[in-house]
């Protein structure tokens, strides 16, 4: 029996050294590619894309649902995992994550993103997202105008109030008529238009130099959020504003007469959502009004808030009104809140009323060349 010594002679004195050359080549690059490892591939170039329901340029935190939806991509990524706040890892493969905020109001989220190698290796990403999520007390939408027809507004819906309130004139000082014709209110391409017109107008024997329109709604409620999203006039001189009165005011020319009682104004109660001053296109109004149910006292309380490109763009107006408390918003960013108490009549039946007026109080001086502008309105919508 030969012994590895003598195997390893046998191979030395029969083999020709080209032969024993390339053995030893074999030999080297067998040991040389059973040390080696493959290249781990690691994930590059993450991306996230951050989607809010509902939102605007104009209103960028949403449409009040809360839900978000969140795109992840990366190079090399077999599985993502994502974290929200100090909330649980949630992974899968798609890299796709819908989500809806619970907390209510508007808030600011912090947002992690892993992505994985099939071998385990990852990056990550940390990005942030504000999203407002309304109040679920106010879920069932009971009236809205989404003006998605031509012509004049709904007579359903809409009721033109003409009327003088002041025997020939309107409160405040205002200048204008209030008309019903399709040249003062219309809708097309999907909105309301309210127009005040430069123009002579006869109305009962009294003539003003402009025109426009007032409109109730149809439709009464207690408690609930209105929205509106409008656009503003941008002339000197314009007074938009979306407001509601209580429908016990029985104001003279007013849809609901004396339907709900009798009270007049203040004891009625009036939220002003957005007001607009004719001199600064650059500041909306909120404001409450009511007669003190103890005292019978006058009582007013509000405030303002910038807003830019309130003629150019859409913002939205909004009234959270409950037994509790009563909330003005622009793009749900806080104006006022007031507290609904017993000595406040804010717990009778409201109606909604949109319209310009022109100069008076709060519209000041027209401008000598004004013609005419607009009020243009996206939607209207009540929640209960």
């Amino acid at each position: 029996m030969k012994t590895p010594n003598s195997i390893l002679y046998f191979i030395s004195k029969n083999l020709t050294p080209v032969s024993m050359l390339l053995i030893s080549l074999l030999l080297v690059l067998s040991c040389s590619s059973g040390g080696e490892e493959e290249p781990k591939l690691v994930p590059s170039n993450l991306t996230v894309t951050i989607s809010i329901t509902g939102a605007t340029v104009a209103n960028p935190i949403g449409d009040g649902s809360g839900e978000v939806r969140i795109v992840a991509r990366a190079q090399n990524a077999v599985r993502y995992a994502f974290r929200i706040g100090n909330g649980d890892l949630q992974q899968n493969s798609s890299g796709v994550l819908n989500y809806t905020v619970t907390q209510e109001g508007t808030n600011t989220y912090s947002l992690e993103v892993f992505a994985y190698s099939d071998g385990g290796e990852s990056i990550s990403k940390s990005e942030s997202f504000e999203v407002y999520k309304a109040d679920g007390n106010f879920a069932n939408l009971v009236f809205a105008d989404e003006f998605e027809y031509e012509g004049s507004p709904d007579p359903d819906k809409w009721h033109h109030q003409v009327i003088p309130i002041l025997g020939d004139s309107w409160a405040n000082g205002e200048l204008q008529h209030y008309t019903a014709r399709i040249e003062n209110s219309y809708v097309s391409s999907g909105t309301l238009k309210i127009k005040a017109i430069k123009e002579d107008y006869t109305y009962n024997n009294s003539t003003k130099a402009y025109t426009s329109a007032r409109l109730n709604s149809k439709f009464a409620f207690t408690y609930g959020r209105v929205e509106v999203r409008a656009k503003l006039p941008a002339e000197a001189g314009t007074w938009p504003a979306i407001w509601t009165l209580g429908a016990n005011v029985d104001e003279i020319g007013n849809y609901f007469g004396n339907q709900y009682g009798s009270v007049g104004w203040p004891a009625c109660g009036e939220i002003d959502i957005m007001e607009q001053r004719g001199w600064d296109k650059t500041t909306t109004i909120g404001f409450f009004h009511w007669g003190d149910t103890v005292t019978q006292e006058y009582k007013n309380a509000g405030g303002d808030k910038t807003v830019s490109n309130t003629s150019d763009e859409y913002h939205l107006y909004t009234l959270e009104w409950d037994t509790s408390s009563m909330k003005i918003m622009v793009d749900e960013v806080p104006v006022y809140e007031l507290s609904n108490t017993s000595d406040k009549p804010f717990d009778n039946a409201h109606y909604l009323l949109l319209n310009i007026a022109m100069g008076g109080n709060l519209g000041g001086s027209v401008d000598v060349g004004f013609t005419e502008d607009v009020m243009e309105i996206d939607y209207v919508r009540v929640y209960q």
